[in-house]
């Protein structure tokens, strides 16, 4: 079960960390769900009208206020999902920078364009859809919402939240910050139901658009439900990224690299590294480094500064993690270090020795367990990395720039880092393709997104 649940209308928060509760919620009820819709679409016809100057306004306060909170709010995502305080705390700041950012180059991204056509003028202008649903995973659970509030909102649209059911504190929040500086109420708003309550959001008339980052099959029920009602999606789903690490690499730098990438908010992201695939001729070389620097990391209260690891998010995604690893030791993968587990703590992994087939290479593996793969050449790694069907992203490590850019041509994925690791950034399109989802959040492809983009033709 993703929430502990005391009866049907209510749902609790637990401290993965501690098992502490942390608070009850009260779920909403199909009418106070429609009322809140309603209260959208009232504060759209109303939004809309705002200026870019004055949006931007707003979201510069929230980027200080972000700041200024930035200890109490990495504490609440802490609490509810057991991330890193160092990390959440960046989660922070990255949040501000995202604010900056879209306050200053919103208006850029929507500007009219003028096309040449058989008028005597022709443009491309950029309008509002409505109201957007946003749902929103508890790993990141400040920085994606914000990756789809900040864009939506600076474009004229209304957001509602659906956050997972183990962060609703933080969805609370931050419709508390959004109200803080000013704006208007229902622009922003935190609706607080069970993933089975979404389909009469995204039926209701007035929801014009639906964006998820999570699961496959979450991703696969709100696109069918949005499918039929004829609706706009956004899918960010899972990933498994490939690590290339080819023979001419600076082996101690990608090792390095290599822990981060892969243990970074611990291992529960989907554009970890996953996949470590090595070249034959420096195999053994990566496998001692990585296993070297992965040695140093401290795991335990997440709430320590200290702490490189902390808990899962809950109790039984550590315990789906240790089957995972078991049945793929079953298969002959081989555990070089970790591969206990401890309530929901679960310590950094690697795997060598795996292979397709087993579920430590064609599984996304949501935690800190790195499957470490052995290439026989450039050919094969290419092969191996395209054999999934997630295509989120990919690092891949050579100091032939040239063979670098053909490579990049040749994987399947939403992006591709090379010499460093996979990140999300707001002047940068961030997406995946098969069944890491479609379309693309940040920079200006993600704004571009829930607008109309409307052609205007002047004879």
């Amino acid at each position: 079960m993703s929430d502990q649940t005391k009866d049907k209308n209510t749902v609790q928060t637990l401290n993965p960390a501690t098992g502490e509760t942390l608070k009850t919620y009260t779920l909403l009820s199909e009418s106070e769900i429609t009322n809140k819709i309603q209260n959208a679409e009232d504060a759209f016809q109303d939004w809309k009208k705002t200026t870019f100057e004055e949006r931007s306004e707003l979201f510069r306060k929230l980027s200080l206020l972000l700041k200024d909170k930035k200890q109490e709010l990495a504490e609440l995502m802490t609490k509810e999902m057991g991330k890193p305080i160092t990390q959440a705390k960046s989660e922070v700041e990255k949040c501000a920078w995202l604010c900056d950012f879209y306050a200053e180059k919103a208006e850029e991204f929507l500007a009219p364009i003028s096309k040449k056509s058989d008028g005597s003028e022709a443009y491309v202008r950029y309008d509002p859809l409505g109201v957007v649903l946003a749902v929103m995973p508890w790993n990141f659970p400040f920085w994606q919402v914000f990756r789809f509030a900040v864009p939506s909102l600076m474009a004229g649209n209304v957001g509602i939240l659906k956050h997972s059911s183990n962060s609703f504190g933080c969805g609370e929040a931050m419709e508390s910050l959004f109200l803080e500086v000013g704006f208007p109420k229902n622009v922003f708003q935190n609706l607080v139901i069970r993933g089975s309550q979404v389909k009469q959001v995204l039926e209701n008339e007035y929801v014009r658009a639906a964006t998820l980052t999570g699961s496959e099959g979450a991703g696969s029920s709100v696109a069918e439900i949005a499918g039929k009602n004829i609706k706009k999606t956004v899918l960010e789903l899972g990933g498994s990224d490939p690590f290339i690490v080819l023979k001419d690499a600076d082996i101690k730098t990608a090792a390095k690299t290599a822990v981060t990438a892969r243990t970074q908010n611990s291992g529960q992201s989907c554009i970890a590294a996953k996949r470590f695939i090595i070249v034959k001729e420096v195999y053994d070389e990566f496998v001692e480094e990585f296993k070297n620097e992965m040695a140093k990391l401290k795991m335990g209260d997440p709430m320590d500064e200290k702490t490189d690891v902390g808990s899962q998010a809950r109790e039984d995604l550590a315990k789906e993690l240790e089957e995972q690893v078991k049945e793929s030791v079953e298969k002959g993968a081989k555990i070089i270090l970790g591969g206990k587990r401890k309530k929901a703590f679960y310590e950094p992994t690697i795997l060598v020795d795996v292979k397709e087939g087993m579920s430590a290479f064609d599984d996304e593996l949501f935690g800190p367990v790195a499957s470490v793969i052995k290439a026989e050449n450039e050919t094969h790694a290419i092969e191996l990395a395209n054999n999934s069907e997630f295509g989120l992203g990919s690092s891949l490590w050579t100091q032939d720039r040239n063979k670098a850019r053909e490579i990049a041509s040749k994987i399947e994925s939403g992006s591709v880092f090379i010499n460093g690791m996979v990140k999300s950034d707001p002047r940068l399109p961030f997406g995946g393709i098969k069944k890491s989802g479609y379309g693309r959040e940040l920079a200006i492809n993600g704004i571009h997104e829930f607008v109309n983009i409307k052609t205007v033709w002047i004879a």
